[in-house]
């Protein structure tokens, strides 16, 4: 299902924060990107198990799925911003054919040590916020599931503008709070209760299943979809629009005019 809404306009409905400050886990924003660093940098050698339990093994079919829905195709110059462990950048490169092609940035050297990606992908230490790379250096830019662990969506996305070329697409992968109250209880059973008990078990950090929970307040805290929406447009991207699979999967996309 994709949105077919325009996305709603005013400086009140552009993002910076994605979320409240989550008490339970830092003050404020300083804080913050401390902790999520720290976390994910603790936790990387877990993620790829961790996920692949959480996503009942397909996760990496659904993301080539979504890559492909947003326009990726052979040949076209990736930047996968939030790459942690190379779950995107892993897709991408099979779909455009050339890993040389793929650059991935993550302000997390744990995650970035720990990514499993084809030889030939480059990758960077770096935030959402500041790409360490040129202009107009990019066909298409993908976030994977990382849009909720950055400090200002608006930057991010004038960021993710920025290093585009003229007509490239940007695709964000998020998971959102489902419209339906059973739905809502159903996904939080599973997010905050059953994925962190059972990470305990085949986690090898004690951090892990504390990230766990933490994955799941920030899904419950998250800005909606329309501020979202608004924001990718007011930093000057076009054709902006939000795909939705089962009810909570969002794939945000736009294009560089």
């Amino acid at each position: 299902m994709t949105d077919s809404l325009t996305p709603p306009t005013g400086e009140d409905m552009v993002v910076h924060a994605p979320h409240p400050p989550l008490a339970d886990y830092y003050e404020g924003e300083p804080q913050r990107r401390e902790w999520v660093r720290g976390i994910f940098n603790s936790s990387a050698r877990d993620y790829d198990r961790i996920e692949r339990m959480m996503a009942l093994c397909t996760g990496s079919w659904y993301r080539r799925q979504a890559l492909l829905r947003a326009g990726l195709a052979p040949g076209m110059r990736v930047v996968d911003v939030g790459v942690g462990t190379g779950l995107v950048s892993r897709e991408a490169a099979h779909i455009v054919g050339a890993p040389e092609l793929v650059t991935g940035v993550d302000p997390s050297p744990g995650m970035l040590e720990a990514a499993h990606v084809p030889a030939g992908v480059r990758l960077l230490e770096g935030r959402a916020e500041s790409i360490p790379l040129p202009d107009a250096c990019a066909d298409f830019v993908s976030m994977g599931y990382a849009l909720r662990h950055i400090g200002d969506l608006a930057a991010a996305f004038a960021e993710f503008r920025r290093v585009l070329k003229p007509g490239g697409i940007v695709c964000v992968l998020e998971i959102t709070r489902p419209a339906t109250p059973l739905r809502l209880w159903l996904l939080k059973l599973y997010m905050r209760g059953v994925v962190p008990a059972l990470s305990r078990f085949v986690a090898r950090n004690a951090d892990t299943p504390r990230l766990m929970r933490y994955y799941w307040d920030t899904i419950e805290s998250c800005v909606p979809p329309e501020k979202v929406l608004a924001t990718l447009e007011h930093v000057g991207l076009t054709r902006v629009e939000r795909h939705v699979e089962v009810g909570i999967f969002s794939e945000y996309r736009a294009v560089r005019g």
